[in-house]
């Protein structure tokens, strides 16, 4: 088969900035949330460790270097930096990228995803009625804050390492449907990257949040898009087709003492069960849908109870379901594949070598894609 084309979303929250210091406490970042997890039930693997990375600082070269080394080994393409452009040039988090860039190394592909919603702290009370405070607001000011913002990526967007579709810019957004202005968004970037040479336009791919979703991204401009997996998962009614994926939508916006009688207080389900729904051949052959793969998955260093958990994410089973995927990828021309993710660790979701599995996940994908290629 033609190479698949896997890329792998990177959260750069693993160094201390000053607005973190002022809403969570001084020099906190990620590591502070995933130290502090404890196991909800008996079994419960938590807190997760990392081992041959440690509890990193990505302001340290060296750690970009170990971590591009051991992705591109298990045959990952390049990284997906989440990007925080919150309006009027305001970013967060942009520091390990900004020093990719600069220095040039790790010589690794990349491209960019920008995370375009509002920052909030969320707090739960006894009746399970969640509370959010706006830490900092996602803006949309307009035609002029674009053209800032494609500014402030240019450099990004012309260096040899960023990853292309037929010679376009890879740019996904994340939240495409809360950006009433997104297609004029699209059209002016477009305008602007053929203006300046680098490309005659840009590859916009658009996270929706289920398959019924595909043809209104399609409609507001977005060339391809890829499906929230943890939506087809925590509700396993999507087996019965989604045309239900309106119901789902309003039991998601359910309030939570509804939710927890319906689904359980955390919603736990077997990896074993989950993989099930991740993949949904119908649509994940379509060439404008990039398919997404999941090694594991446990939201509660985050949120506690009040989360979603995959028990028992053996690197076996992600190989069983890394097949699922590249079987229906190998039919299409479009080989990408996103894989969610690299280190997502508060999240429960990451590929990173830790103390219970080891390699496990990397190795698991490695294997895969040899077998597919053949040898």
């Amino acid at each position: 088969m033609n190479n698949l084309r896997i890329i792998a979303y990177y959260l750069p929250q693993y160094h201390p900035i000053p607005e973190n210091d002022v809403w969570w406490g001084k020099n906190f970042t990620e590591w502070t949330t995933v130290k502090r997890a404890k196991p909800l039930f008996c079994g419960h693997q938590q807190p997760k460790i990392p081992t041959d990375l440690g509890y990193y600082d990505l302001r340290q070269p060296e750690i970009r270097k170990a971590q591009a080394a051991l992705a591109k080994e298990a045959g990952i393409e390049g990284f997906c930096y989440w990007h925080y452009w919150f309006g009027n040039g305001k970013e967060l988090l942009e520091q390990p990228f900004r020093e990719v860039l600069q220095s040039g190394d790790p010589d690794f592909p990349f491209c960019l995803g920008w995370a375009n919603e509002s920052w909030q702290r969320k707090e739960w009370g006894k009746t399970y009625n969640k509370k959010n405070t706006v830490l900092i607001e996602q803006l949309y000011p307009g035609t002029e804050d674009n053209r800032l913002h494609f500014e402030s990526l240019k450099q990004a967007f012309s260096d040899p390492r960023y990853i292309k579709v037929d010679g376009q810019p890879i740019f996904l957004i994340y939240k495409p449907f809360q950006f009433q202005g997104v297609q004029q968004f699209i059209t002016q970037w477009n305008k602007l990257i053929s203006e300046t040479g680098i490309a005659h336009k840009f590859y916009f791919i658009g996270q929706i949040d289920n398959d019924c979703e595909i043809v209104k991204a399609k409609q507001l401009g977005f060339d391809s898009v890829t499906i929230n997996c943890v939506h087809r998962f925590v509700k396993p009614i999507y087996k019965y087709g989604p045309h239900l994926s309106a119901l789902l939508n309003i039991l998601l916006k359910a309030p939570q003492n509804i939710k927890r009688r319906i689904f359980g207080n955390p919603f736990v389900l077997p990896y074993s069960r989950a993989i099930k729904y991740i993949t949904h051949p119908n649509f994940d052959i379509r060439e404008d849908v990039i398919p997404v793969i999941l090694p594991n998955w446990d939201h509660s260093p985050r949120s506690g109870k009040h989360n979603t958990i995959l028990t028992h994410c053996l690197p076996s089973l992600f190989k069983k379901h890394l097949m699922n995927i590249f079987s229906i990828v190998e039919k299409k021309q479009n080989k990408l594949i996103m894989l969610k993710s690299w280190n997502e660790w508060s999240e429960g979701n990451y590929m990173e070598p830790d103390a219970q599995y080891g390699h496990g996940y990397l190795e698991a994908l490695k294997e895969t894609i040899r077998f597919f290629k053949g040898y």
